[in-house]
C-alpha cells in the first residue's frame, strides 16, 4: 500500500500531503471531482458519506456529509479553480466548528511510469487553527480515504 507523507512544520499556517496512486492521472482527478464516485471513498467506512452537491467548477460550490448512527458531520466549500486533470482550489469548512476555513489545493502530477503524484496543500486562517486540524484524527481518516480509493481506481482500471 502506497504511504502518506504529512507535513506539518512548526509555526506554518498549511499542512501538506502528498501521495502516489497507482493510476493515471485523468483517472485519480476524475475519482477526485465526480459527485458519483466520492461516495466510494471520502471518509472512514464508519461513515456513509453522502453528497449533498458539487457544482465542480470554479465559483460552485460542495456539500459533504458522513453518517452513523452516532450522528451527521457535514462539510461543506467553494471551488475557485477547477483545471482538469491537473488542480483543485477550493474551501473546506467542518460544520462542527464553523468560521475555521481552510483553502485547499490539490495538484496532480503524472509520472512517467503511468502512476499519479498527488500534493495536496491545505492553508488554514491561523497557525491556531492548522494545529486544531493537526490534533484531529485527519491523518487517520486520509489514510483510510485513500486506501479506499486505492480500491475504487482498481476496480475503474
Amino acid at each position: 500500500m502506497a504511504e502518506i507523507e504529512v507535513i506539518i512544520e512548526p509555526g506554518r499556517q498549511d499542512i501538506v500531503t502528498r501521495r502516489v496512486f497507482d493510476a493515471p492521472r485523468d483517472v485519480v482527478f476524475r475519482v477526485f471531482t465526480d459527485p458519483e464516485l466520492i461516495p466510494e471513498w471520502w471518509g472512514p467506512r464508519r461513515y456513509e458519506t453522502i453528497v449533498d452537491h458539487a457544482d465542480v467548477r470554479p465559483g460552485g460550490g460542495w456539500r459533504y456529509l458522513n453518517r452513523s448512527a452516532e450522528g451527521e458531520y457535514g462539510f461543506h466549500g467553494v471551488y475557485h479553480d477547477v483545471t482538469a486533470p491537473e488542480r483543485v482550489v477550493q474551501t473546506f469548512e467542518f460544520e462542527g466548528v464553523p468560521g475555521h476555513v481552510a483553502l485547499e489545493t490539490a495538484l496532480f502530477e503524472e509520472l512517467p511510469d503511468g502512476r499519479t503524484q498527488y500534493t495536496g496543500i491545505s492553508v488554514f486562517q491561523s497557525v491556531e487553527d492548522r494545529d486544531g486540524m493537526a490534533a484531529t484524527d485527519m491523518e487517520e481518516g486520509m489514510r483510510e480515504s485513500y486506501a479506499r480509493m486505492d480500491q475504487l481506481l482498481e476496480k475503474l482500471k
